[in-house]
């Protein structure tokens, strides 16, 4: 398949949309944020095998969210003279190699150095991921292409956690990273198939970034999302220490919570698109403040399973309007510059889950798994003040 573009940059005219380009996205997609996921359903076989503490195996999630930061901001740049298609497939590589050496890594080390090279390929991916979907179809198509591209996450966060928490149980948490290397073969055998040739167009500019964060109402919207995906994070990755100890249910119950979870934060992807075309301010604001209490809820009733099962369905119905939310609030308040402010809302959404994740486990082995979630709920209360305190939701003017 040859590029569907002229060499001066411009769409063709008449260009057939290459839909199996973009489920090989979307399939990117989910083995990317699937092995994201995937230490908060093995975070105890994990620790225990290597024989460190939870909050310690924890930090698996904050060395990707970390690197993740890095490449989000850089490789556009960094990769501007190579052709897309070259660049994807890189992190397709990345994916399969990073899964590998955290299935047969014998040290914490070695399994940081796996996941800092997932954080590579994820951060780079995001980073790029919106520029190509818009190339593979005509213009009138990309909402659509891009609902397909996004619903990987949606899929991974219903499969990956579950799954990975029945099969750990079932063969071993290193079989399990084991598969996820196989399914990123099958990521890297169809995107090899079927994603065009992309030649790099345009010129990417790290300064463009400091001009953004130059402007207040940017700025602060950045901090609201620090704090929301941080306050989340903090929760989920902690949630198997919480199920087991407070709890105190087995492997087969968690993974039945874990993907009512995922469910319902799929149906929260549409709710979210309701609540949007009513009013996303409210939408921003609420959905935090929903999750807080529901992490306050949990640890009065978590105790009970029921109890535990409902309020974590509500926290994923919840939290599924987030990523909409702030999608909507790009294209909104950030008109004149979206591509390079969706990659400055990656590299916060990365920078976040590091610190959640990070924050989380030194609470944890600090205070206990109760402390995790007073402290999540906390920081996502101030999330939501933040965002009616000054995060601007109106569309901005086009820049000339």
């Amino acid at each position: 398949m040859t590029d569907r573009h002229t060499a001066a940059g411009a769409p063709a005219a008449s260009m057939a949309p290459a839909w199996a380009a973009v489920f090989s996205m979307s399939l990117g997609v989910f083995g990317l944020v699937g092995a994201e996921f995937l230490p908060a359903s093995l975070l105890t076989p994990m620790a225990a095998d290597l024989g460190i503490t939870e909050g310690l195996a924890g930090q698996a999630v904050t060395a990707t969210a970390a690197m993740g930061v890095v490449a989000s901001l850089t490789v556009a740049a960094l990769t501007h003279r190579i052709d897309r298609k070259l660049v994807l497939i890189g992190f397709s590589l990345l994916l399969i190699v990073s899964n590998l050496i955290v299935a047969f890594a014998g040290s914490v080390e070695v399994l940081l150095a796996g996941r800092l090279l997932l954080g590579a390929a994820l951060g780079g991916f995001w980073s790029l991921s919106t520029a190509v979907v818009m190339r593979l179809v005509p213009e009138a198509s990309v909402p659509k292409a891009l609902s397909i591209m996004v619903s990987g996450v949606s899929a991974a966060t219903i499969f990956a956690a579950p799954v990975g928490s029945y099969l750990g149980d079932l063969v071993g948490w290193r079989l399990v990273f084991a598969g996820a290397a196989g399914l990123a073969v099958v990521v890297l055998a169809v995107q090899l198939a079927t994603l065009p040739a992309l030649p790099p167009r345009g010129r990417s500019r790290l300064s463009t970034l400091a001009v953004l964060m130059s402007r207040r109402h940017i700025a602060l919207a950045m901090l609201a999302v620090l704090m929301v995906f941080a306050g989340h994070m903090s929760l989920f990755t902690y949630i198997r220490p919480f199920l087991e100890t407070i709890t105190g249910i087995g492997v087969t119950a968690i993974s039945a919570t874990l993907l009512a979870f995922g469910i319902a934060c799929f149906a929260g992807n549409y709710l979210g698109s309701l609540l949007v075309a009513r009013s996303l301010r409210l939408t921003l604001a609420l959905a935090p403040l929903a999750i807080a209490t529901l992490a306050f809820l949990l640890t009065n009733l978590g105790a009970s399973f029921p109890s535990a099962l409902a309020i974590i369905t509500l926290w994923g119905l919840a939290f599924g309007t987030v990523p909409v939310a702030w999608s909507a609030w790009i294209s909104r308040a950030v008109a004149d510059e979206a591509e390079s402010a969706g990659g400055l809302l990656v590299a916060a959404i990365n920078l976040a889950i590091a610190a959640g994740a990070a924050v989380g486990g030194l609470v944890l082995d600090l205070s206990g798994v109760t402390s995790v979630f007073l402290t999540s709920g906390s920081v996502l209360v101030l999330a939501s003040l933040t965002v009616l305190a000054g995060v601007q939701t109106g569309r901005a003017p086009a820049r000339a």
